[in-house]
């Protein structure tokens, strides 16, 4: 509970009609787009301007009150969830791009910019910003940031943190700072930007950013291969990047994912195939017409039973929004989706999935596999039901031999999710016992009070209890 001299306090800096508690109010903010977890604020505050964040952090900080930062709450790892309470900092009328500087090839913004609102406006004037994830319509450029989003172009082009280039944060104290800028080359001192990129809102509060832009691609095309097995997919994926191709997009979508996704999109698709792959690639029209030919080629030398081009750039868009389709459908089925996304070299993207089906058969669980097959980052999505403890216990035991399967073959428990609050137990698994310690280190010089986003990233004990959500 906010002491109400607290309260009067926090209208007087944003006023009345940006500060919400009412039950109905607090309930939409209560839970994210992770399933299960839930938990109450005390208040929504929804600032303005830097200096609002300033001043509600330093009081906050002052009278220890939670805070989480929250765009849209389309994050899968629980990490906007209040589990302590305190105060949800939502972003979301930092909502202006201030510049697209075509001079220096980079744009600022705040952190409430829709992301797909921002490949708009960078495209209308010849320019491109990679970053994709599969909740681009809806997910802001900030909620990408704090926790490293990334996508389908993510073996070409990289990831969130490939592209920030400039912040300016807040921190607990009320300060505010900047770190980058527009120099493309900037080594003076610690990387504070590259820090705050995937911190997930323990550290501080973004209030502002740069990114990095590129030319906007000349053409694309996109091809799609089946097969009889999963074996010769990856092997496909593992030819293509031999051979010194690399593709805008690799996406691998499993026999179950298939089904769901043409029942979906109407795509006609040959479902009777156990996997495929859509490959797409962008460049100079001579390059990517080359290089598709070339994958196609191998992609027949490796077994595919069917290789398909799309003829138009409109309808390889068309196979690609049905890619991104592949959780909404799948969440069709059951009343609960759980999706993850444990991660493994390429090289081990074969043995990663036949795993999946293993430990799936063995929980009896129901797990469609898709992802980014290119950077070795897979989904396994689960369809049960919340309100069914037993099979829930089984859901979480073949996630965790999923999550212990990846680091075994050299992998990490998330490529683009983030930690948040579901995957905090695993973290020691990949950092050790000393990263972990070190991690706490910096959280503690940044955040001494340890008001921002707690009970997030590092494993705890005592939490406050959440309220599993019911259908």
């Amino acid at each position: 509970m906010i002491p109400s001299d607290v309260k009067q306090q926090l209208i007087g800096i944003v006023g009345e009609k940006w500060y919400l508690d009412s039950s109905n109010d607090l309930y939409s903010y209560s839970f994210d787009a992770t399933p299960i977890y839930q938990s109450m604020p005390d208040a929504v505050i929804i600032p303005e301007t830097v200096e609002q964040v300033a001043a509600i952090l330093k009081l906050a900080n002052e009278h220890k009150i939670p805070i989480v930062t929250r765009g849209s709450g389309t994050n899968l790892a629980g990490g906007t969830i209040p589990i302590k309470g305190g105060i949800v900092l939502k972003m979301t009328r930092f909502n202006q791009i201030y510049e697209i500087d075509q001079q220096n090839l980079t744009a600022t913004m705040g952190p409430g910019v829709i992301t797909a609102d921002l490949h708009h406006a960078v495209e209308s004037v010849g320019l491109f910003y990679p970053p994709d994830p599969g909740s681009m319509r809806i997910s802001t450029v900030g909620g990408n940031m704090a926790l490293c989003a990334g996508g389908m172009r993510g073996l070409k082009y990289g990831v969130t943190k490939d592209y920030i280039m400039g912040l300016q944060y807040v921190l607990p104290s009320g300060e505010i700072l900047r770190s980058g800028g527009k120099a493309v080359k900037d080594v003076a001192g610690y990387d504070m930007t590259r820090l705050m990129v995937g911190s997930e809102g323990t550290l501080g509060v973004i209030t502002e950013m740069t990114v990095k832009l590129l030319p906007l691609p000349e053409t694309k095309r996109t091809l799609i291969a089946f097969y009889k097995n999963l074996v010769d997919a990856a092997r496909t994926v593992e030819k293509v990047i031999t051979s010194k191709i690399i593709p805008a997009t690799i996406e691998f979508l499993d026999q179950g994912t298939m089904k769901v996704v043409d029942d979906f999109a109407k795509l006609g698709l040959p479902t009777d195939m156990k996997s495929m792959l859509l490959i797409e690639q962008d460049g100079p029209e001579e390059l990517v017409l080359r290089d598709i030919e070339k994958i196609a080629e191998i992609a027949q030398q490796e077994g595919a039973a069917q290789i398909e081009m799309a003829k138009t750039m409109e309808e390889g868009a068309k196979l690609l929004s049905a890619r991104r389709a592949a959780l909404s459908a799948l969440s069709r089925l059951r009343p609960t989706t759980i999706l993850e996304d444990a991660t493994v070299p390429r090289s081990k993207l074969a043995e990663m999935v036949t795993e999946i089906e293993r430990i799936a058969e063995k929980y009896q669980v129901q797990i469609c596999t898709f992802g980014h097959a290119g950077d070795g980052n897979l989904h396994p999505t689960c369809m049960t039901d919340e309100r069914n403890q037993e099979e829930i216990q089984r859901v979480e035991q073949a996630f965790d031999e999923i999550f212990h399967t990846a680091i075994r073959l050299g992998g990490t428990i998330t490529g683009e999710h983030g930690v948040g609050l579901a995957k905090m137990n695993y973290l020691p698994l990949k950092v050790g016992d000393g990263g972990l310690e070190l991690m706490k280190r910096i959280k503690e010089a940044f955040d001494p009070h340890h008001i921002m986003n707690p009970g997030k990233m590092f494993p705890s004990q005592g939490r406050r209890r959440l309220v599993v959500k019911s259908s």
